[in-house]
């Protein structure tokens, strides 16, 4: 992958713990390499620390419709007029952007919107995206949800 020119984040979970496995992992262009056995947690640990680390976006800027979206300062726009929105409402908005397009499991937007101490209501998540919804629709944004699995985000259909 990294030959090509394909730069996303590769975890390598393996059997294989040997050190002359581990170097040959991460000096082939792995990020992160972890033998069994492993525990769930540490896996998920591990995936947050990758994604945090900068120089893993193709741009700073992500556009949809008349949407953009600055990652590195967190700051939204529709036509460059400024898009204030509440910190959960902006950390929906920027765990779909980064993946725009596909489906973002819940588990994995309410990771991204909560932390381990917050007490969270079974539907506040549907509320922020609810909310989101109306704030993004004069931009030419959708926000769709995948019944029993998730949310897509994508430019809205003329």
């Amino acid at each position: 992958m990294r030959a090509r020119g394909i730069d996303i984040p590769v975890i390598v979970l393996t059997a294989r713990g040997e050190l002359e496995d581990r170097l040959a992992g991460l000096n082939q262009g792995a990020d992160d390499y972890l033998a069994k056995p492993f525990a769930v947690e540490e896996v998920l640990a591990r995936l947050r620390a990758v994604l945090r680390r900068p120089g893993r976006l193709a741009a700073d800027t992500v556009r949809v419709g008349r949407l953009r979206f600055d990652l590195l300062h967190r700051e939204a726009s529709i036509d460059d007029a400024p898009l204030l929105l509440p910190r959960r409402e902006l950390l929906v908005l920027e765990t779909l952007l980064r993946r725009k397009g596909r489906t973002v499991l819940r588990g994995a937007l309410e990771e991204a919107v909560y932390g381990f101490d917050d007490t969270v209501q079974p539907n506040a998540l549907d509320t922020h995206v609810s909310r989101l919804r109306g704030k993004l629709a004069p931009a030419g944004v959708e926000i769709h949800a995948i019944r029993g699995v998730g949310y897509l985000l994508r430019e809205a259909i003329a």
